[in-house]
């Protein structure tokens, strides 16, 4: 029996709902987390994994909604957190039936929760889900997929860690090491290939995507997974799935600055990101940095303009200077840095809230 206590993980970090689900037409089977509302309803895509046990399951959703908490705070909207993990095999379980069931479990929730597309799931997904609720974004004919605009973001972080730690952000003049090639990261890596980086690494373990790359840009240089930490260059790009970052592969780092797109890229945040500072390596935190698809999204609750969306993304890289700062003054790691920075954010909300005015 597993000893992972959910409420007391819930207590610990204050959130607000689990909700379990299960359609027994389709096989859907999954979990919505809700972690905080104070800014406006929660936002957060659907991710489709074959995990190996329900643990697993809850623990990647608990993680995953409480960034998107602080992501929606730091990136100034007004969202909270929440998210959506599915059970099963996304080659076995992907039709029409099985994401308008989700559509109508996401409508249950009343408006508290806005989902979008994810690890696994596409826009073609969210179509089918918006066949039964309202609340879903990223959708074909208004922001489309995220991934461009969370590569985006990220660019425009990475501009901002070059600047801070370097006094230069010229692009030309850096090497790159760029972990994962699917979506987010194979944006990224098109994006610093147009801006001439000096040399760029990348590892992936889909070969598909790795034949993609070798096609469309033979001088990007393909490494094995294992490998990808520990190369020689400026900047460690992680764009694959979170935790990478631990005690056995940040001893191997060599780059000067973390910057990428993964969410819950720390395997444990307090320890693993002292354990960065103290090498002094510059990380830009997570939920800061891949803000762009979030941004993109949330311009759809409104009426949508790429224009708009475009300029609201590259504040993040004065966000990221703001919070390099905050590290510094406070002589603290760079991802409670961002923590500080979005809750105050959240508790000033809240207080100027706290009265009465009908509307």
């Amino acid at each position: 029996m597993s000893d992972f206590n959910h409420f007391d993980y819930m207590t610990k970090h204050r959130y607000e709902q689990i909700v379990y689900f299960y359609d027994k037409t389709t096989g859907l089977k999954g979990i919505t987390c809700i972690h905080n509302t104070t800014l406006g309803p929660a936002l957060g895509g659907t991710r489709l994994w074959n995990y190996e046990c329900e643990d697993d399951a809850i623990l990647d959703c608990l993680r995953l909604a409480r960034g998107m908490t602080y992501k929606a705070a730091a990136a100034g909207l007004n969202l909270g957190g929440g998210k959506t993990v599915l059970i099963g095999d996304a080659d076995v379980v992907k039709n029409e039936g099985y994401f308008r069931a989700l559509g109508r479990y996401v409508q249950s929730l009343n408006g508290r929760y806005i989902t979008a597309e994810d690890v696994n799931t596409s826009t073609k997904d969210m179509d089918y889900v918006s066949m039964e609720t309202d609340h879903v974004v990223g959708l074909e004919g208004k922001s489309g997929n995220p991934s461009p605009m969370t590569s985006l973001g990220a660019f425009h972080g990475i501009r901002a860690a070059l600047q801070y730690k370097f006094g230069d952000e010229d692009i030309s003049k850096y090497s790159f090491a760029v972990q994962g090639a699917g979506q987010t990261g194979y944006y990224l890596i098109k994006k610093l290939v147009e801006m001439k980086a000096k040399k760029i690494y990348f590892s992936e373990i889909n070969e598909k995507h790795i034949n993609r790359l070798k096609k469309e840009h033979p001088d990007v240089i393909c490494v094995s997974p294992k490998d990808i930490y520990g190369l020689d260059v400026d900047v460690f790009s992680p764009c694959a799935l979170g935790a990478s970052l631990n005690d056995e592969t940040i001893p191997q780092i060599k780059a000067k600055v973390i910057a990428g797109t993964a969410n819950n890229v720390l395997h444990d945040e307090d320890i693993h990101g002292n354990m960065i500072k103290n090498m002094d390596i510059l990380y830009a935190p997570d939920f800061v940095i891949n803000a762009g698809g979030l941004i993109n999204v949330y311009h759809e609750l409104k009426e949508y303009n790429i224009g708009r969306a475009t300029r609201d993304i590259e504040k993040i890289y004065d966000r990221l200077l703001e919070i390099f700062k905050i590290a510094d003054k406070e002589n603290i790691n760079t991802q409670l840095a961002a923590k500080v920075f979005a809750k105050k954010r959240i508790e000033t909300i809240n207080n100027i809230q706290d009265n009465y005015i009908k509307r």
